[in-house]
């Protein structure tokens, strides 16, 4: 029996230093050098989470939103509302007891225009808090659109009183046939008497 344990306890201890060689061997292999690394691209649009919220297209539901609050808002849906509570109490007044579903004090109809009201409001306001948005961008836009015609009416008046300065300096007829007088004048002065006459002949 002697001899046997020892076998045992050589093969227990072999096969402990084989579970060690591999278990080291195993965490050399899992080691952060060996590990890939994940590079990070900035060119890359990250991956969404996953979440656990339902996902759903904000700009379909503004779509359908201002659908419903434009129809809240016509008198369609006032006379549709009117003559669906006019039928409503008078079914649940008229009828025998066995076929009405909602006796006074019309408890589910007072639930249902509840229902109705506290739904309404929300997407009324959804559909102005879009409509609030257009215009923002809106008014945005026209206010660029004002400082553009600013800068290019400004720019024309540079030019336009640039070009008036110009032709200030430009010689007209007028000024011509007024220069062209004062210079006939001077000679006139300065021709002796006896000559006039001939000239006045050439002239004539």
């Amino acid at each position: 029996m002697g001899a046997e344990d020892r076998e045992n306890a050589r093969e227990r201890r072999l096969h402990g230093a084989s579970a060690v060689r591999r278990g080291g061997a195993g965490e050399r292999h899992r080691g952060p050098e060996s590990r890939p690394r994940v590079r990070v691209r900035l060119d890359q649009p990250r991956v969404p989470r996953r979440t656990f919220f339902p996902e759903y297209d904000p700009e379909a539901f503004g779509r359908l939103s201002e659908k419903i609050a434009r129809f809240l808002g016509t008198g369609r849906f006032i006379v549709w509302m009117t003559v669906t509570i006019i039928l409503w109490i008078g079914w649940n007044v008229a009828v025998p007891g066995n076929l009405r579903f909602d006796n006074y004090p019309f408890i589910f109809l007072t639930l249902a225009l509840s229902l109705q009201a506290s739904y309404a409001a929300p997407l009324i306001l959804l559909a102005q808090n879009r409509q609030d948005d257009r215009d923002r961008i809106t008014h945005e836009q026209d206010r660029k659109q004002n400082e553009r015609s600013i800068a290019d009416t400004e720019y024309l008046t540079r030019e336009i009183a640039a070009l008036r300065m110009g032709l200030g300096e430009v010689a007209t007829r007028d000024w011509m046939r007024s220069e062209l007088e004062d210079l006939l004048r001077e000679l006139e002065q300065r021709t002796p008497d006896g000559e006039r006459p001939e000239r006045d002949e050439r002239d004539r």
